[in-house]
């Protein structure tokens, strides 16, 4: 069975209080539940990790080298300042979808520019918690037509 990594970056856990009007009212804990239904509604499985820390975040990619089928992250802040992160994406040989809850594109241009987009092999901005589902569906779908 495939295998799907669901990397968090900094302040996401803290959704459903962190500027709602953004971010909407849904925890993490709330998604990620979700996120496991939809995995295995499409017959795969996911595991979900959060970290503040961009070392961690590193480390998580790095060790799903061989683990996982594919990665959906949402690096939050370091989406826009971690070559640290995207060099660590580069080096992923399975699927990567890059997600972000907010519309980047609506909101201080400094969020414009994803250092990760480049590396990534999709995109999926401002849909809410929907960005994640619609992510983890593609990556099932992809994987299920290479079978």
């Amino acid at each position: 069975m495939a295998k799907i990594l669901i990397i968090n970056g900094p302040n996401l856990n803290m959704l459903g209080t962190r500027q709602p009007e953004i971010y909407g009212h849904r925890t993490l804990s709330d998604i990620e539940t979700s996120c496991v239904e939809i995995a295995t509604q499409n017959a795969v499985t996911v595991e979900c990790v959060q970290s503040n820390h961009e070392g961690e975040i590193v480390s998580h990619i790095q060790q799903a080298a061989g683990t996982y089928d594919g990665i959906i992250i949402n690096a939050g802040g370091y989406s826009h300042t971690s070559v640290a992160i995207r060099d660590a994406l580069a080096l992923y040989s399975g699927i990567i979808i890059e997600v972000h809850i907010s519309n980047i594109y609506k909101r201080e241009l400094f969020r414009h520019t994803s250092m990760l987009s480049a590396v990534s092999d999709g995109i999926i901005v401002g849909l809410g918690e929907n960005s994640y589902y619609l992510a983890l569906r593609a990556i099932a779908d992809k994987l299920s037509s290479a079978n």
